[in-house]
This record gives C-alpha cells, sequence and structure tokens, in this order.
C-alpha cells in the first residue's frame, strides 16, 4: 500500500440505500427487499455455559498490519534487527510483558487474552484480510483483489442475518469507512458475499470528531414530517400489494416484516440518540482519543449500548497527516517512528479505555471485543526501518464474553516469526466468534440456489477461550 487515496463506495449496504425507503417502492424495489431475512441456521445448541454469552460485538480492525513485536508480542532477548529499539514492559498480569508502546493496554491486561500464533500465511492485504473477515480461505494469495459476487460473507454480514438485533433496526455496522487498498480497490469479504446485497451490513461513512454527528440515512430531511412520511409508507404498501397480485415470488412474503423494519429505522429514537456523541462527558471522549478512530470506538460502545448486534471499527485512513509510503499500520518504513508517534498510542489509549468503559457499564460480560489486523510484520527490520507484510504469525486480543483475562493463548518463535505452539487459523477465530454469539460453528444457511452452506470453513472455538 502507498500514500492514502480516496475511498469509492463498495459493495456494503449504503446508507443512501436505508435512505430511500420512501424513494424505491415500485415494483418492490424497497428497502424492505433489502431486509428481507432468507436463511435458516442450526438450532443445536453446543455443550458448555460460554454459548451465546454475547449479546453483541464490537471489532476494532487495525487495517494495515500491526506489527506484533511492537504491540503484544515482543521479543526483548533477539538481535536489534529484530526486536528495534523497544523494550518489552511488565503489564497487571504477573509474568506476561507486551511492549512499552501499550502503556494504557497493559495496565488492563486482565480484562483480556491474547492469541500469539494467529496464522494466514497469506501476506497480501486483501486476500489475507478476507480470511481474517470471513474465517474462510481465499482460493487466491494475490493483492489488490476486488470483491466479487463468488466471495463468501463477512463475519458481520453471517452474525447480522443469524443473530439479529431484537433492539434495534442496525443488527450489523460497519464504520467509518471501508477497507481498501490504494487505488481504491476495495477488500473482498467485507460483505454479503454469494448471499446478496440482504445480507451486506450496514456501512455507515462517518467522521465521528465532527459533531453533530451527521449520518446519512438516519437524518430525515426536515421537508419530510413523520405524517409525510407515514403517507410515502402506505403508498409504497399500495405499489407492493399490486406488484404482489401480479407476481408470485417467495421474497415477496417477507415485505411486509422488512418494510416494518425499515420504516422503524427512522423512528428509532435509541438508534439515533447513539449517534449524539455531544451526550457523552468530555472527559470521556477525550480518554478514548479525539481522533477518528477513538470516537468511532465511544460511537460503537454506543451503538451497542442501543441495541445493534455487531459493529465492525475499521482503523481509518488519515490523510494528509500520513507518512509517505506507510499508510495505515502498513509500517513498510520508518517503523519505529510511525507506531510510537502515531499508531499506538492512539490505539493504546482507545482499546484500554474502551474496555475499562463497557465495564463500569456492566456490559464488558456480555460484549466480545476483538482487536486485530489482516496479519503481522516482518521479523526483521527492512532496510527503510519498516517492517513488512507476514501472514505467518501475528498476535489477536479478545476480551469480554467470559473470554479469560490475563491468558496468553499460543506461542511464537524466539523471533516472532512463525509459531511454535498452538498454531490457530481465522477459521478458528471466526467458530469462537459465531460460538460466543450463540451460533454453533456446525450451523447452516441456504444460500440463493437452495443450497446449505456451513457458517465455518471447518474451524473449532479455541478451547482456551470459551472452555472445554
Amino acid at each position: 500500500m502507498s500514500p492514502a487515496s480516496p475511498l469509492c463506495p463498495g459493495p456494503l449496504l449504503s446508507r443512501r440505500e436505508w435512505l430511500r425507503v420512501g424513494g424505491l417502492g415500485t415494483f418492490g424495489l424497497s428497502l424492505s427487499s433489502l431486509l428481507t431475512p432468507n436463511l435458516r441456521a442450526d438450532s443445536a445448541v453446543p455443550a458448555g455455559g460460554s454459548f451465546g454469552r454475547a449479546k453483541s460485538c464490537i471489532l476494532l480492525f487495525l487495517a494495515g498490519g500491526p506489527p506484533q513485536h511492537e504491540t503484544f508480542d515482543p521479543k526483548p532477548d533477539a538481535p536489534l534487527e529484530v526486536r528495534d529499539v523497544f523494550r518489552s514492559i511488565p503489564t497487571s498480569v504477573p509474568g506476561t510483558h507486551f511492549c512499552e508502546t501499550l502503556p494504557h493496554t497493559a495496565r488492563v491486561a486482565h480484562r483480556f487474552s491474547v492469541i500469539r500464533s494467529l496464522t494466514t500465511d497469506i501476506d497480501a492485504h486483501s486476500t489475507s484480510g478476507a480470511f481474517m473477515l470471513t474465517g474462510y480461505e481465499p482460493q487466491t494469495k494475490a493483492e489488490n483483489v476486488p470483491p466479487g459476487p463468488q466471495d463468501w460473507p463477512s463475519l458481520a454480514a453471517v452474525i447480522g442475518r443469524l443473530k439479529p438485533s431484537e433492539r434495534s433496526p442496525m443488527s450489523s455496522v460497519v464504520l467509518p469507512e471501508p477497507l481498501a487498498n490504494d487505488g481504491n480497490i476495495l477488500w473482498p469479504g467485507q460483505d454479503g458475499g454469494f448471499m446478496g446485497p440482504t445480507w451486506h451490513p450496514l456501512l455507515m461513512r462517518c467522521d465521528p470528531t465532527q459533531l453533530p454527528l451527521q449520518i446519512e440515512g438516519l437524518a430525515r430531511h426536515p421537508a419530510v414530517p413523520d405524517l409525510r412520511l407515514e403517507e410515502r409508507t402506505r403508498l409504497l404498501a399500495q405499489l407492493d400489494t399490486q406488484f404482489r397480485a401480479g407476481e408470485a415470488i417467495a421474497a415477496v412474503a417477507g415485505w411486509d416484516h422488512s418494510r416494518q423494519k425499515a420504516f422503524d429505522l427512522l423512528h428509532a429514537e435509541a438508534s439515533r440518540r447513539a449517534f449524539e456523541l455531544e451526550r457523552e462527558k468530555p472527559s470521556l471522549r477525550a480518554a478514548y482519543g479525539e481522533h477518528k478512530f477513538g470516537q468511532s470506538a465511544l460511537l460503537a460502545r454506543r451503538l451497542v449500548e442501543a441495541g445493534t448486534r455487531l459493529v465492525q471499527v475499521n482503523w481509518p485512513r488519515e490523510g494528509k497527516a500520513e507518512v509517505a509510503g506507510s499508510p495505515l499500520w502498513d509500517t513498510h518504513a520508518q517503523n519505529a517512528g510511525r507506531v510510537r508517534d502515531v499508531l499506538c498510542p492512539q490505539f493504546d489509549r482507545t482499546f484500554a479505555t474502551l474496555l475499562e468503559d463497557l465495564r463500569e457499564r456492566g456490559l464488558l460480560d456480555e460484549t466480545l471485543v476483538i482487536a486485530m489486523g489482516e496479519f503481522g510484520r516482518s521479523p526483521k527490520i527492512n532496510p527503510q526501518g519498516g517492517r513488512d507484510h507476514w501472514g505467518a504469525c501475528f498476535s489477536v486480543a479478545l476480551a469480554g464474553a467470559g473470554i479469560p483475562g490475563g491468558q496468553i493463548v499460543g506461542a511464537s518463535d524466539r523471533i516472532g516469526g512463525y509459531p511454535d505452539t498452538r498454531p490457530l487459523r481465522p477459521r478458528d477465530l471466526a467458530a469462537t466468534v459465531f460460538h460466543l454469539l450463540g451460533i454453533s460453528p456446525s450451523a447452516e444457511f441456504m444460500d440463493p440456489v437452495n443450497r446449505p452452506r456451513p457458517v465455518t470453513d471447518g474451524g473449532t472455538p479455541i478451547r482456551e477461550l470459551v472452555g472445554a
């Protein structure tokens, strides 16, 4: 990846599509048709008290590939070309050390577990990212693979459809922007894939640092009062009734219920209030970090508090503030300065604050929090002072929903290059997430041509995290 570039609309369900509830009713092309469920999940409940413990999930995606050495897996005894200039520091868990770039996170290490042996064996952002975001291994390891109709649905898509929210019209949300390589090439694995638009999570492009926060699709135009919106809805019902009379198709059966969900979206006060970040104390907003990532994490907490099942917060591009050649966490050059001055300070404060905020509100026990990227960084520092793409071994942090605190799962070798013990794959991580959110890893859903599809690619919930 090279310096930042504008992002373009992708295949995720855009806010504009949600807004058009009054404008696309003819012939059933309303928002209701985008929301109609068309799946069944395996109802078998696995044994174990951790199944379904998570009512919601916040997924922090550190796009670009965070270096394991400068975060959760320092190697203080490795040669200088591996350990670089940083030292390790003790955490709140005796015997566990993190890199000195994460002092706030180190103080709350007893609240989460770290996997140090995750591996994709893919060194390309887009395809390794798709593996992490779906749990299904892609057929190619090439870079710059755009999304296509054959893609597997993302975790956000599957969870949003198999476990829709009972309290919010927004079951699955991605913010503040989609994941893309330079050249506006969106990654695969971010949407409903071969299941189509009805599975797309709600993409919210926004800048939570700018208040009052404007979310297209939730702010109804002042010229459209409730009465006028209701009149449009009645007209939509009439048009759809006429269409149903002339076309007998199975999907029509769910339109009435789904249209009501779409209508509720514009009337759901709790959901709309979730976007009012100005309601938060200035001190808490500052603790999260007055940057786009920090305020996006705060927004995620407010959304799950309002009933959203899953919120995926993507690490945003920074525009002109980025170091040339090293956007996001893609530190091919000047790794030490970039993680010390920009990346780790933001993540460190935000992650620690999110965990403590959820705990103080009584939400951590029922909210799964995941911090991950698409891969890690190479063990050796390159001639530009950076670390390169490395899918062979990297770290992921998980907290909440009964995840044991202070645990280290697996280990990397002495230079942090390859798993030494307990190698784990994204399919195992996906199975763990599904298990905790109450979706059996053995569940199946029906694809558009009525073929059963398994939610996991043979993944097994990680026993150290979910229990025997």
